[in-house]
């Protein structure tokens, strides 16, 4: 135990910065970048969540290692987000002076609580001729989130993104913060994590970004994340350069996994294939919950198949569809996957009744197209998320049943039958409601009963032909119909309406 103990070394931060999508994160992002990282070349990787390393000096002008992810801002994203704060040591909520707290600054701040992540609020756009500092710390108190000298222990700095004012503050607090907090890991063990995005590339094949909290990860390696798994034959480092080896607190790049791995799991690095195979403890494969089994609904169920670029998309998207309702219809995704369209995702899709195909970030390989115009399968392919919800609710309305109702035009009481020939029947009335129509069917009523229906061919005002009669006209009409119609029958003009 106590070689154990020994083992353990300080560990670099990982720091999520969250918050409203227009409150300055990228900036804030793009600034750290520009001026805390040594190699000029970084930029190799970007993700959809972004993981890159920064060094800045502590208090005893020692260099220092800080771990940044840049997590989507869009509230699609949630799940990102959460993700993110999971992962993440220490949680950055940006709130812009200028617009204060926004609804994605309380949901952001919510994921941050609920994980238990300490937090450090950064106050943005203080150069911004709108910025008010103070209005803003109030703003944030009306939402529960107390700052420290203003009824709260949550540290906060002032900051300018755009021109860097109190960005090293902000650095400074975040070694301070990672020094109270213990952040501690050890080498000697195999890496351990999480999975922060994978995507199939046309070129490379599966490759995934892994963040490590504790151990190292080294050439020769085996890395599983439930039933996928990676040598770590091909090993990049946030700057997208090959590396040999990594520990923890470093975004990992890893290229050649068997299957496409779940993002937001956790991984497990192995000395090599034995060491995998004996270890009980690595996680079983979930059951997909987008098969629909065993889900009863009275509503149509319309299929989805859906691919996109990265699994973070694939759960904006799916929060999205979920969004989309109907009384009578619902949408629900029956397989997913990442990667262009294929021809095999529009073979699959025959068995599902009135499937649609959907892509984001992604193209259709030319034979699914094909396949899919002469299948009569809808495909579309996107790159922005609501433009794809908009045309999914105009699919869903398109394709929803509809429901006949008979809807009352209006009404004329017989006051005279005049003579008959045949199936035809001149008649003379006054419109009690509603209007009654030329070359429309309709109902004949006696005493609250349907007796049978006929067709106005003919309609007179004053001896003069019209087209319609309004409430209150005294008119004259042809009706052709097999019943006889007397005095005191109402005649009724209806239409059927789909809803």
């Amino acid at each position: 135990m106590e070689n154990k103990k020994n083992n353990l070394i300080e560990r670099p931060p990982v720091v999520a910065v969250m918050g409203h999508i227009d409150h300055g994160k990228s900036t804030l992002l793009d600034y750290i970048r520009k001026t805390n990282i040594v190699d000029r070349e970084a930029g190799g990787i970007t993700q959809h969540i972004s993981a890159y390393e920064v060094i800045h000096k502590d208090e005893n002008g020692k260099d220092k290692k800080i771990t940044f992810l840049d997590t989507p801002g869009h509230e699609a994203f949630s799940k990102m987000r959460e993700r993110g704060a999971k992962i993440a040591d220490i949680a950055i909520l940006m709130v812009s002076a200028e617009d204060g707290v926004k609804p994605q600054t309380i949901e952001a701040y919510k994921t941050i609580v609920e994980s238990n992540t300490p937090c450090i609020v950064a106050i943005n756009k203080i150069d911004k001729p709108g910025a008010d500092i103070e209005r803003t710390k109030i703003n944030l108190a009306e939402h529960e989130i107390y700052l420290e000298n203003f009824g709260g222990q949550t540290p906060f700095v002032l900051v300018s993104a755009k021109v860097g004012t109190g960005v090293d503050e902000l650095l400074s607090l975040i070694l301070v913060l990672a020094e109270m907090e213990s952040f501690t890991g050890d080498t000697s063990l195999p890496a351990s994590g999480f999975v922060l995005e994978a995507n199939l590339d046309s070129k490379r094949g599966i490759q995934a970004t892994l963040i490590i909290k504790n151990g190292s990860l080294k050439k020769g390696m085996i890395v599983a994340v439930e039933d996928a798994s990676c040598g770590t034959r091909i090993m990049e480092n946030f700057l997208g350069k090959v590396i040999g080896e990594s520990t923890f607190s470093s975004p990992v790049r890893l290229v050649g996994f068997d299957k496409v791995p779940k993002v937001g799991s956790e991984f497990m690095a192995f000395e090599n294939k034995k060491d995998l195979e004996k270890n009980s403890e690595r996680t079983s494969p979930q059951p997909s919950p987008y098969k629909g089994e065993g889900v009863k609904s009275d509503k149509k169920m319309i299929p989805i198949i859906l691919k996109a670029d990265a699994g973070g998309s694939l759960e904006a998207i799916e929060k999205e569809i979920s969004k989309i309702n109907s009384e009578s219809a619902e949408f629900r995704i029956v397989q997913r996957g990442i990667g262009p369209i294929s021809e095999s995702d529009v073979k699959n899709a025959i068995a599902g009744e009135n499937a649609i195909i959907i892509a984001f970030n992604m193209k259709a390989d030319k034979n699914a197209i094909d396949l899919a115009d002469k299948l009569n399968i809808t495909l579309s392919t996107f790159d922005i998320i609501y433009k794809m919800t908009d045309w999914l609710k105009e699919e869903m309305e398109k394709r929803r049943p509809r429901i006949e109702t008979v809807e009352t035009i209006g009404k004329l009481k017989i006051i005279k039958a005049f003579s008959r020939t045949k199936e035809k029947q001149i008649v003379g009335g006054k419109v009690t409601e509603g209007k009654i129509i030329l070359d429309q069917v309709v109902k004949i009523i006696r005493r609250d009963f349907e007796i049978g229906r006929g067709k106005i061919v003919n309609l007179e005002k004053g001896k003069t032909k019209t087209s319609a009669a309004l409430e209150g006209d005294e008119c004259g009409m042809m009706i052709e119909s097999k019943i006889e119609i007397v005095a005191g029958d109402i005649i009724e003009c209806f239409a059927v309406v789909q809803k």
